[in-house]
């Protein structure tokens, strides 16, 4: 008997199989749920080819946060084959190049403004349309919703704009937290410490967080494993954390700890 039997589950931003979003999928598959897993614009194909090794996922849905027919279409097609969501993972976060690793003073508004529309405001957007389908949950203590997050508390090098869209994605998830909470559908961040995945690579100097956040972690880190993480998802999407909300789970070896 798995964790997450019976459980039905939308995991966003599903890329390659290095993806965290596809090793949280893929744990939440082995632990007994049904899941559908989203793409979006020209990464929709790369996705649809990648969900071919999850098994039992079938037909990837098309979801552009910065499409409205798009997300009305998701729900739909969600809606269909599901009928109601006991957990939803947000796992989407762009930001243009201006944004990363060029300083404060590089991005115009409108780029940083689309960072803000993608990264964070897109939470509250998918929050709130797939609202009623949460609210359908037979999972016990309710639906769960996790956005993936990296501490926002800190300036990173090169993170820039990024970083500040992920204490806005905090601070969000707060909020939805005690909007949605009456409909019992908890909201909790989950902080994952720095792995190699294609998102990452496109951080400049992420090698930077290679090479020291094991050094800084009391559990040492590995950037190559991302297991940890999709076993923190599965407990946040499973009744075992039926009364958390409104939180940041940190799964980063206790680095974000340290001084």
């Amino acid at each position: 008997m798995g964790l997450l039997d019976g459980h039905r589950i939308l995991v966003t931003g599903v890329l390659t199989d290095d993806s965290l979003a596809f090793g949280i999928a893929e744990r939440c598959l082995a632990e007994g749920a049904e899941v559908i897993v989203t793409g979006a614009g020209r990464g929709l194909r790369l996705t649809t080819r990648t969900s071919r090794k999850l098994h039992h996922v079938g037909e990837v849905i098309a979801l552009d946060v910065t499409n409205p027919l798009e997300i009305d279409m998701a729900v739909a097609a969600v809606t269909e084959r599901f009928g109601r969501l006991d957990g939803l993972v947000h796992a989407i976060g762009f930001a243009p190049e201006a944004c990363l690793g060029k300083g404060m003073f590089a991005a115009s508004f409108e780029e940083v403004a689309t960072a803000l529309q993608v990264s964070t405001h897109s939470l509250a957007l998918l929050s709130g349309a797939f609202r009623p389908l949460l609210q359908r949950s037979t999972a016990i203590g309710g639906a769960s919703i996790i956005a993936l997050d990296f501490d926002g508390s800190r300036a990173y090098p090169m993170y820039d704009w990024m970083g500040v869209m992920k204490a806005g994605l905090e601070s969000l998830g707060r909020y939805l937290a005690r909007e949605l909470g009456p409909d019992h559908i908890r909201v909790n961040m989950l902080a994952a410490g720095p792995v190699r995945t294609l998102a990452a690579k496109s951080i400049p100097g992420f090698e930077q967080f290679e090479d020291t956040w094991s050094e800084n972690a009391p559990l040492g880190w590995d950037v190559r494993d991302s297991s940890a993480v999709s076993d923190t998802a599965v407990a946040l999407l499973s009744p075992l954390l039926r009364s958390t909300t409104g939180s940041i789970v940190f799964v980063d070896g206790g680095a974000h700890a340290m001084g």
